[in-house]
């Protein structure tokens, strides 16, 4: 892909002291500003995956470079995880503005991101609040809020919609895709969940196998914002479902 943000190319991982590799030779490319969803099912390795291309854990084969340089007061890439690992002795806002230290910024730049985020994710109001006293959505949102403060170029999202209710899911679905087209930076998005994958991304990957690779990479060519009910959505789905 020629104007690829983020390029992963032949990308191989083992856990330590085992032979057979989790994924092996994968590549992976993310377009700037594309929404890409990883799908596959449990235990095949997608957070894995996620956890290589964030730099939490490193690769046993490969390379993963990102295109463009990172601006001042920024990081070129933002995670949201499946638990938010909230830390229970600080408040909201200072668990968001725990994410921007090491960047630089001023103290009167970081009560700027963290009011900018706050805004944005619609949790100003709780900016006080202990994370104890707050919803599993809305922890949702602050675990958001603390990875956008970093002004990410890539966003990258594991899973993170899977413990809330129905009905919040699909809230905090629609909220996402309200910022991304508000921020404009690319999103990588691991879920098991078919339905929310195609509602969400540009492109869903499919990821497959023991060792794992991407055996399918499927554009969702449907106009935004979508509808749910919209039959060629649903056909979509059940196509992508076939191959997993």
């Amino acid at each position: 892909m020629s104007d690829a943000l983020l390029t992963a190319r032949g990308l191989t991982y083992h856990y330590p002291g085992s032979d057979t590799p989790v994924f092996d030779r994968l590549n992976l490319d993310v377009a700037d500003g594309e929404f890409v969803a990883l799908v596959g099912g449990s235990g095949v390795g997608k957070s894995t995956l996620l956890r290589n291309i964030a730099g939490l854990i490193e690769p046993s084969a490969g390379e993963i470079s990102l295109s463009r340089a990172t601006a001042r007061g920024s990081r070129d890439r933002g995670f949201v995880f499946q638990d938010t690992r909230l830390l229970p002795w600080r408040r909201i806002a200072a668990n968001i503005d725990y994410g921007l230290a090491g960047l630089n910024l001023s103290r009167a730049e970081r009560r700027a991101r963290v009011d900018e985020v706050l805004a944005l994710t619609a949790m100003t109001a709780y900016r006080d609040r202990w994370p104890h006293s707050i919803s599993g959505g809305q922890a949702q949102r602050i675990g958001l809020a603390r990875a956008l403060a970093v002004h990410p170029r890539l966003l990258l999202m594991d899973e993170p919609f899977s413990a809330v209710d129905a009905l919040t899911r699909r809230r905090l679905q629609d909220e996402l895709l309200s910022i991304w087209r508000r921020l404009g930076m690319a999103v990588l998005f691991v879920t098991h969940d078919i339905d929310e994958a195609v509602y969400l991304a540009d492109r869903v990957q499919i990821l497959r196998g023991s060792p794992a690779t991407i055996v399918r990479d499927a554009v969702i060519d449907l106009k935004r914002p979508r509808e749910r009910d919209d039959p060629k959505l649903r056909t979509l789905t059940q196509d992508i479902a076939e191959t997993l």
